[in-house]
């Protein structure tokens, strides 16, 4: 049994299990069945493997692979003993790794076995003392310690504001931040959304078709069915056919807009199909009107639109029930329960309803501040405790909240952000090259993609597919340009700023 006065996250999932442990907990596409004594069993030996290791509190595990049940199995035993779970994007390469581990320090690393010959040594000199593998097909050298270990684990007693995760999230200046998000953070967003959101125990099963090292399918989609004990059919990678042949099977399906993108272009996604489902929820990027009108005409389901950040988790939501409201397209609702939503002006006075300024949130879901930066954490915040989001917006009349872009440049890209710094100082450091600029422009499958555009240094011959090219053996997919541009100048102010707003304007019908 687990203790209610525990504030342990893992504590509060497990208490949602369903009396009968041998339920089908995990459904995967290829046919495997966990039950949810499974997952209580697997996350107690590899908790207790981190246990025999003699870790310290707050000690961090830093995971970067493959999607897989186990991999959620690692995730839960990491929050069951009481350590911190770093999870990193899958597609990260060795200078960004480096810069991870040699940041966060952790004491276990867990990569897959592909690509463990290049996170291994990176891990040792940085002073890791335990490196695993785990692969997506249920094995690795983790799975093989954890399989010595006894299945009988108590789970680790945690304050409210102990560290549960560390999320890297890529700040401006190129600088990646570790957002520290604590148990109460986690576990007081899952308890709301679980509410707000109607999950209800025992007739839910969520389709999870996310990657799971980000806020969207990690914590929201986990969270959410395991704190409803609800089961969940689990696709490693998104796949849009198999998905709408597996909608009659569920009732809730989250994803962010390419994923309902694709799936509207499938024949085979008709109101017949959707008959059973109970809700469609995007996040992590903005949603286009033209997506979610042809959804509900196509499905007669109105796709519920939120928003939230790895800083905070979800911040707000667009009704579920009619009692609340209506689903407005091209907004992201109201501020859940227990958050505190305000605009204000460039001076930081409050701005009216209607108007356009900074958004700035409050609550028990707001993180406890960026990893080993507390100068940075001391600016992201105000006097009065409420966390800049960066984000501007707005607030209409009746409380809906409209995002009207980010402050600072960001590119959301697929659901994933791309910060232009970053990517810019590796452009800026390629042979003949003077500067450059990234922006983004609206494009019909990612919502938004980053265009480079570089000047080259006299006498210099730069060629845009060459600048890509080799930006793809150093940085993450998801970051690379779709278009490079070279140029003679970029477009500067009498302040000598790039005028970044000008080099969108002249780009945005690129992939129109």
């Amino acid at each position: 049994m687990t203790d209610p006065n525990n504030a342990n996250l893992f504590a509060a999932l497990r208490a949602a299990f369903p009396s009968d442990l041998d339920a089908i907990a995990v459904e995967t596409d290829d046919g495997l069945y966990y039950s949810w004594r499974d997952l209580d069993r697997a996350s107690a030996m590899i908790a207790n493997l981190l246990d025999a290791l003699g870790l310290k509190a707050g000690d961090r595990v830093a995971v970067q692979v493959e999607k897989s049940v186990e991999a959620m199995m690692l995730y839960l035993a990491t929050l069951r003993a009481g350590y911190v779970f770093l999870p990193l994007n899958t597609a990260y390469r060795e200078a960004e790794i480096e810069y991870f581990i040699g940041n966060a320090e952790p004491a276990v690393v867990v990569c897959t076995s592909a690509n463990a010959g290049w996170v291994a040594p990176i891990a040792t000199a940085a002073g890791t003392p335990h490196v695993f593998t785990l692969d997506d097909d249920r094995k690795g050298t983790l799975l093989e310690v954890a399989a010595q270990c006894s299945d009988q684990h108590r789970v680790a007693q945690k304050q409210p504001d102990d560290l549960a995760a560390i999320l890297y999230t890529s700040g401006t200046t190129g600088r990646s931040k570790g957002a520290m998000l604590t148990h109460r953070n986690l576990r007081s967003n899952a308890e709301v959304l679980k509410d707000y959101w109607g999950w209800r125990k025992g007739a839910d099963v969520l389709i999870h078709a996310l990657p799971i090292f980000h806020v969207h399918g990690l914590f929201v989609a986990i969270h959410g069915a395991l704190i409803s004990g609800s089961p969940m059919i689990w696709l490693n990678r998104f796949d849009p056919k198999r998905v709408v042949a597996r909608l009659p099977d569920a009732t809730v399906f989250m994803g962010v807009p390419t994923l309902y993108v694709r799936m509207l272009a499938e024949p085979t996604l008709t109101r017949e199909a959707c008959n059973g489902m109970r809700l469609f929820i995007s996040g992590s990027a903005p949603l286009l009107l033209e997506t979610f009108e042809a959804w509900r005409e196509r499905t007669g389901h109105t796709i519920l639109e939120r928003y939230g950040m790895s800083e905070t988790v979800m911040l707000t939501s667009n009704p579920y029930s009619a009692v609340q409201g209506e689903r407005r397209g091209g907004t992201v609702g109201f501020p859940l329960p227990g958050v505190q939503l305000r605009v204000r002006d460039d001076a930081g006075e409050p701005c009216p309803r209607g108007e356009i300024g900074h958004i700035q949130v409050a609550g028990p879901n707001v993180f406890a501040g960026y990893w080993r930066m507390p100068e940075k954490t001391k600016e992201e915040f105000t006097h009065d405790g409420f966390f800049k989001t960066g984000d501007v917006g707005q607030v209409d009349g009746l409380g809906y909240v409209t995002i009207v872009g980010r402050s600072k440049d960001l590119i959301i890209s697929g659901g994933y952000n791309v910060y232009p710094a970053e990517i810019e100082g590796y452009i800026n450091e390629m042979a003949g090259v003077a500067e450059s600029a990234l922006v983004g422009v609206p494009h019909p499958d990612f919502g938004e993609v980053g265009v480079a555009i570089v000047v080259p240094k006299p006498g210099a011959a730069l060629e845009g597919e060459a600048v890509i090219g080799a930006l793809k053996s150093k940085l993450a997919n998801f970051k690379i340009p779709k278009r490079c541009f070279v140029v003679p100048e970029l477009p500067r102010n009498t302040m000598g700023k790039v005028q970044k707003a000008l080099l969108r304007e002249q780009h945005k019908k690129l992939f129109a």
